[in-house]
């Protein structure tokens, strides 16, 4: 009974696509849907923690140079990377014969979203796409109840005063929660850098910062350490969400959301 029970599960991971990433945001939406044995490398910044939402399960995993000679090597069934991922590569892979399944960058939640159920669709586990949704799901709800006390102002800023856009994932974070990005009443709601005088006269209620530190190790960590933009926007007027949460779309948004609640509870207090 047992071995005729195990021997179906066996055939079915046979079955399953042997799949590579060349990209960071890849790599995260792979992890968490694919099983280990599907995953035949990552890209060459999975194990940062700066920019890897699961540096530490990469580790796993081979490391892959993000060129196409060490993908064609392991002959996956698909490769899977971003559409800003080097083109040349992506064009030589798809030469060679491989399926490269391009992700864009997620703008928004509706975005991220699709790129859950695809990715899941590519490596045949639908039904833990569906469980990453759900999550995604209560983590706004859960969400918007604290948002709802208040509809703050804030402005999404980050290293030599680079302000994310009215179509950035930071501002659809902001926007689906019930708050909006100080960013869509100015003149110009793309993104770019901004002037320190610029970044006061929006007067956003709070800073969304990737990093709550107080060391500027260059030049473009001291543009937020300055002593005019403190002076306006202390920590406490600071909310914190981690580069690591929000610089891809994935399942690290449940994370994201849920710092983002934290913070607003710690900065109402």
């Amino acid at each position: 009974m047992l071995i005729a029970i195990a021997m179906p599960n066996a055939a079915h991971a046979d079955q399953l696509p042997r799949i590579a990433s060349i990209n960071v945001c890849t790599d995260q939406l792979l992890m968490t849907l694919a099983d280990r044995s599907q995953i035949l490398g990552l890209s060459p910044y999975s194990r940062d923690p700066v920019r890897s939402w699961d540096a530490a399960k990469a580790a796993q995993f081979p490391i892959l140079s993000g060129e196409a000679e060490d993908v064609l090597i392991l002959k996956p069934d698909i490769v899977v990377a971003g559409r800003y991922t080097k083109r040349a590569t992506r064009e030589l892979l798809k030469q060679k014969g491989l399926r490269v399944a391009e992700f864009d960058a997620a703008r928004s939640l509706d975005e991220v979203r699709a790129q859950i159920r695809l990715m899941g669709d590519l490596v045949r586990h639908p039904d833990r796409a569906a469980a990453e949704l759900a999550r995604l799901d209560a983590a706004v709800a859960q969400l918007r109840q604290v948002a709802a006390r208040r509809p703050y102002r804030v402005l999404p800023v980050s290293r030599r005063g680079w302000i994310a856009g009215a179509q950035s994932l930071a501002s659809s974070l902001l926007t689906t929660a019930g708050l909006t990005n100080a960013i869509g009443e100015s003149e110009s709601t793309q993104a770019g850098f901004r002037s320190l005088e610029t970044i006061v006269s929006l007067r956003p209620d709070f800073l969304l910062v990737t990093d709550g530190g107080d060391f500027a190790e260059d030049e473009g960590r001291a543009f937020l350490l300055h002593p005019a933009l403190e002076r306006f926007y202390p920590s406490a007027r600071r909310i914190v969400i981690p580069e690591r949460l929000i610089n891809c779309g994935g399942p690290m948004l449940v994370e994201a959301l849920q710092r983002l609640r934290t913070e607003l509870e710690r900065v109402e207090r």
